[in-house]
């Protein structure tokens, strides 16, 4: 059968819920809308779900140029950049970036949902963060996502892990961009390039897998029973660490849609 595109994930806020969509925009750094914002504490260091396992319930919806966003037991925050701040300086992993500030009262509302004073900052399209050169081209360039501007995830890797779990975990576990069906378990492991509908993409680097996803993205708390990462390592450890799915960067633009075709180039 064809591989099929069958689920997209937008994730607005670094480290947040992501929204499920039927089409996306695939741009140079990602997807449209995702990841050109982070929250980062008062040294300027981007706060991590990894540790902060409650960021997983903050939900964000675009309104225009702007988010809406929610979280348990906060009022509603209408967040944009402040138009009277300059950029900031702020880190994420290795790389020291450019955020833009958002309005004092987002500062407010997210310190209070943390407990610690918090801020967000917003990637201006001004802001370039380059791909490590080891596995991109001159000019590549991502979001605030960890390192790569998209994640796949074959419907068939999880299948194959879930018929290994006592209990069955839903794909957000591993927050990927892309969905694909149709294919073997893993299949994206021996991909190079793919397209997309319109969209080619290179298939750059596994993704190695970290603690994140033992987090329940239905409570923001950690798993009791530690798995996936208990039951992949069993399977899935390599050289470099656990791995499932693979980190695409695009090459070129366009619309992508539930239910476009996948194709393997290389």
């Amino acid at each position: 059968m064809q591989p099929t595109l069958v689920h997209i994930n937008i994730f607005p806020v670094k480290s947040c819920a992501p929204l499920m969509v039927d089409h996306a925009v695939v741009e140079s750094r990602g997807l449209r809308g995702d990841r050109r914002w982070m929250i980062v504490d008062a040294e300027g260091t981007f706060i991590s779900a990894r540790k902060q396992p409650r960021l997983l319930l903050v939900r964000a919806v675009f309104a225009g140029d702007s988010l809406l966003l929610d979280a348990p037991g906060m009022p509603r925050l209408h967040l944009l950049a402040a138009a009277d701040k300059t950029a900031a300086t702020v880190t994420v992993w290795a790389d020291v970036v450019a955020g833009m500030p958002a309005r004092d009262d987002a500062d407010a509302w997210i310190s209070s949902y943390l407990g610690f004073p918090a801020r967000f900052v917003f990637m201006a399209e001004a802001c370039v963060r380059p791909i490590d050169a080891a596995y991109a081209k001159p000019g590549d360039e991502v979001s605030f996502a960890d390192g790569f501007p998209l994640l796949l995830i074959s419907q068939a890797a999880l299948d194959d892990l879930n018929g290994r779990l006592a209990s069955p975990l839903p794909m957000l576990r591993f927050r990927p961009s892309v969905v694909v069906a149709n294919t073997a378990a893993h299949a994206e492991d021996g991909w190079q390039a793919i397209r997309i509908g319109e969209v080619a993409f290179d298939v750059v680097k596994p993704c190695v897998r970290c603690v994140l996803t033992t987090v329940d993205p239905a409570t923001g708390t950690f798993d009791p029973t530690g798995e996936p990462l208990r039951t992949l390592v069993s399977y899935r450890r390599g050289a470099k660490g656990v791995t499932f799915g693979q980190n695409l960067i695009p090459r070129g633009q366009g619309k992508i849609r539930i239910g476009d075709p996948v194709s393997i180039i290389a």
